[in-house]
């Protein structure tokens, strides 16, 4: 489904400066600047390498930034915590890990930490219809998890972000391990998810014809 430029909120998000990485001796990249407003889609192109899973980690808190400076919505981590943040600026890794128990119960595990409680709680109605989006049945919700193909695996962690409604959505390869029509419905389901506030996300993806599809813009990594 086609986003309406016009619609969206556009007020800045989430602003990057300065920042740089090196591993050992080789720089990857810095002196790099970054913005995101409301309804951006930004795809990051760069080669095998260059750092792009570092960004994305970087800039949730997960790393710690070995330059440059952080703001969200205007405020530095230390102002939100490290907690805040890392919920608020959502990473989602290539290769995401489940716990023990059904798809329903790793759902609302994170539940039950102190910042998440600020949100309206688990919702059945409103999961199975991001999963009817998806092409998959609420039976979903009862599966193994410990026993989901990748591609499962991919769309749960995609759910146990969406449901937090994160402000920036940080996806690492996302639909890596789906096949074609999932891939098209994550994509239409990301692009309805962003329209409906003030929300942003960044792409990583080895499929170009992907960051064509799906980002708003790019931006190209260099040292």
């Amino acid at each position: 489904m086609p986003s309406h430029p016009a619609a969206l909120d556009r007020s800045l998000l989430l602003r990057a400066h300065g920042l740089q990485r090196r591993l050992g001796d080789r720089l990857l990249w810095s002196q790099l600047d970054l913005e995101l407003a409301g309804g951006d889609r930004l795809g990051l192109v760069a080669p095998s390498g260059a750092g792009k899973t570092l960004l994305l980690r970087t800039l949730a808190l997960l790393d710690p930034p070995q330059a440059g400076t952080f703001s969200l919505l205007g405020r530095a981590p230390a102002a939100w915590g490290l907690p805040r943040w890392r919920a608020m600026v959502s990473y989602l890794a290539q290769r995401p890990v489940a716990g023990g128990g059904t798809v329903e119960a790793n759902l609302r595990a994170p539940w039950r930490f102190r910042e998440r409680r600020g949100g309206d709680g688990w919702s059945y109605g409103r999961i199975t219809n991001w999963l009817a989006a998806l092409g998959r049945e609420p039976s979903f919700l009862s599966y193994d998890a410990e026993r989901l193909s990748g591609g499962e695996l991919q769309l749960l962690a995609l759910l146990r972000a969406l449901q937090f409604d994160p402000t920036v959505l940080l996806l690492d390869e996302p639909t890596a391990s789906l096949d074609g029509a999932t891939t098209a419905a994550v994509e239409a389901l990301l692009i309805v998810w962003l329209a409906a506030g003030a929300r942003a996300a960044v792409l990583i993806s080895h499929d170009g014809e992907q960051i064509q599809r799906f980002a708003s813009r790019t931006l190209e990594l260099q040292p």
